[in-house]
């Protein structure tokens, strides 16, 4: 290898395009077992960012289960979950069940029947969707939203898989409802219960939720409930039976997400109203439990009654197998950073995850040998690791108020920078906000590291996987703890010599725009920021965004119209006065989530201010840009947009053309 070359931060060249990212880059994850195969679920940039079900071919490469143009995408919640599984027939091959996103109408592909097209299981031109589809016996059991006119309701259903309901809505069987949100449907072993999660506005499902169980009637539908666990300040996820007359759940009532068991009798009442109580299975400070974003999310496998395979986290996560009897946790040093557990066949079980230095991906873990068989990587080709850069766990803040983060300094062996120059660092702030950050083999953040731009990936106050503590840290003060946090981690950057203070960046999607956008307004210390898809105001937000989240304000700012001044207060849009530096907004023009008058009215307020801007808007995204062409375009504006406000020339980039 030739010696490095001196060169400003910012302006050195990578192997890391753009187009790598979009091209290579293909997130992969939701696998299951068919027959002798794996089967998974792959996000396609290059095909306008539909999602596959594929599995190794003969050769070994990938190729597709379901064909294009079907795409394996719910709408339920809008964000989806559970959108395809696998079905065993009796004496049979294994066909593919999926909810084809155009339609939102579930469909089966008989996958070993020469040129088979999908044969559709719901009717069609109804407004229903269905999500977290799983089979039971000759049925899919389901998550279904309906929407009639501007109302709308959930249930639980059953979907016959032969094919009956297509053409007849009613021989779909309502299995129960009486909630607003419904999730984790589980049908005992025995076929007698079942066990689901439920909510109701305005909690979010990490703020409050029940775990219900009823019995099944001759007709296999619930008429009467009984309520286990949970409240509107006890969050309940993931009931699984263990045999016929006792679940393991996971509770926060400690203040973390962890393990129980409730046990009843077989003369279990579903009328019963008292609450059966849960035996702790490990009491620890630190979850095993998250947010529940999808539908169909997973935290932990039962491998038997007395063992279960839990992934605990605090920061980052920790594969363990728990025995039930005696409480004992045995860790399983996997190497992975990130640990989502997928189906199991016997001593095998399929993994989603990665690290900083092992790229995200579904993989196979020999539970006899604890090795790790990669099965599919979310991205074909990996740059030399040198140009990868460490991530290093760093907390800013006091002891009181800590604020944990993961640091990417820049990498590149090719360059050097000039002796004295500190690195120009973005502040990548996640979305949610009720979500998290965990190191990883990002190439969105390698694109920056090795040209020169340091990253700090904040998991602010209201991050989960530190407890509830940490996460309530964000109730009621939204747009204030999350930018106090994140200007904390960039100034304790800048004191600790890493970054340069006068070339700091934010960026973020979603919830992590609105942080972007309240940063800029209320602090100086940023240089510029770009907003992918964010919030800007909250008043019309709360009453043009989508029912999962229309209620979500209530607790992260305060409900209406009680807390109608601070709505206005907070908002970035009110607050343009104060700012002074560059902003760079994208936009996808589908988007239901965060819709596109949000990112619209702070460009007509970066206008009539005369503030420098672009504004960059996506035909055919929504929540989240999906295809091979936007992600090109946002990537190389971004890196363009910050090299023209910090003083650097990026390489082999259009210069992106700003306003004002």
């Amino acid at each position: 290898m030739t010696d490095s070359r001196i060169a400003p931060y910012g302006t050195w060249t990578s192997p890391i395009s753009a187009e790598s990212l979009a091209s290579s880059g293909h997130p992969v994850g939701g696998g299951a077992y068919a027959g002798d195969e794996v089967w998974w679920q792959e996000l396609r940039p290059t095909e306008g960012g539909r999602l596959s079900i594929r599995r190794a071919g003969a050769d070994g490469e990938p190729v597709d289960v379901l064909p294009a143009p079907w795409n394996a995408r719910t709408r339920v919640h809008e964000y989806g979950g559970g959108a395809w599984t696998v079905a065993g027939l009796a004496d049979g091959p294994p066909v593919l069940v999926f909810a084809n996103f155009d339609d939102q109408r579930v469909y089966r592909l008989d996958v070993d029947t020469v040129d088979a097209v999908p044969s559709p299981l719901t009717p069609d031109g109804l407004a229903m969707r269905f999500a977290e589809l799983q089979q039971h016996g000759a049925e899919i059991i389901a998550v279904r939203e309906t929407h009639t006119g501007s109302e709308l309701t959930r249930d639980i259903v059953a979907i016959p898989l032969d094919g009956s309901a297509a053409s007849d809505a009613g021989r779909i069987r309502s299995i129960v409802s009486g909630s607003h949100f419904l999730a984790s449907p589980r049908i005992s072993p025995d076929g007698t219960k079942i066990a689901w999660i439920a909510w109701e506005h305005p909690q979010m499902p990490w703020d409050g939720t029940e775990l219900r169980v009823g019995s099944l009637d001759e007709a296999g539908q619930v008429r009467e409930w009984r309520t286990l666990a949970g409240s509107t300040t006890e969050t309940v996820l993931q009931p699984e039976w263990r045999g016929d007359d006792a679940l393991f759940v996971i509770s926060d009532r400690t203040g973390w997400w962890n393990l129980y068991l409730a046990e009843f009798n077989s003369a279990f009442a579903s009328s019963g109203t008292e609450p059966v109580e849960l035996r702790p299975l490990y009491a620890a400070s630190f979850d095993f439990g998250g947010a529940l974003w999808m539908l169909g999310t997973t935290w932990y496998t039962v491998l038997d009654a007395d063992r279960l395979l839990t992934v605990r986290t605090f920061g980052t996560d920790q594969a363990a197998i728990l025995d039930v009897q005696t409480g004992e946790l045995t860790e399983l040093p996997l190497e992975i950073d990130s640990v989502s557990f997928g189906a199991r066949r016997g001593d095998r079980i399929l993994v989603t995850g990665g690290s900083a230095v092992l790229a995200s991906g579904l993989r196979e873990l020999d539970l006899q040998t604890r090795a790790l068989t990669d099965i599919r990587l979310s991205v074909d080709d990996l740059p030399d690791r040198q140009y990868l850069p460490t991530a290093v766990a760093r907390t800013f803040g006091t002891h009181e108020r800590p604020v944990h983060t993961f640091v990417y300094e820049p990498a590149n062996p090719d360059f050097t920078a000039p002796d004295g120059e500190r690195p120009p660092f973005v502040a990548f702030v996640h979305g949610g906000p009720t979500s998290r950050t965990v190191p990883a083999l990002n190439p969105a953040i390698a694109y920056f590291t090795s040209r020169g731009i340091g990253v700090v990936d904040i998991n602010y106050g209201g991050s989960t996987g530190y407890g509830r503590e940490y996460r309530d840290r964000l109730r009621g003060q939204w747009g204030v703890v999350d930018v106090d946090d994140t200007v904390a981690a960039v100034r304790g950057l800048a004191e600790a010599g890493i970054a340069d203070g006068d070339r700091l960046a934010i960026r973020g999607g979603s919830a992590g725009g609105w942080t972007v956008l309240a940063s800029l307004t209320q602090s100086d210390v940023f240089a510029c920021g770009a907003s992918y898809f964010g919030v800007a105001e909250l008043t019309l937000f709360a009453a043009e965004t989508h029912d999962f989240e229309s209620r979500y304000l209530d607790g992260l700012v305060g409900p209406l119209p009680e807390a109608a001044a601070l709505y206005e207060q907070r908002a970035p849009l009110n607050n343009v006065d104060g700012l002074s530096c560059p902003v760079l907004l994208l936009q996808g023009l589908d988007d239901k989530v965060v819709p596109p008058s949000q990112a619209e009215r702070f460009r007509d307020a970066l206008e009539a201010k005369g503030l420098r801007y672009a504004y960059l808007a996506y035909e055919g995204e929504s929540h989240g840009f999906r295809r091979a062409s936007t992600i090109i375009s946002a990537t190389e504006a971004e890196l363009s947009f910050y090299g023209q406000v910090m003083g650097f020339v990026p390489v082999d980039v259009p210069v992106l053309e700003m306003k004002g």
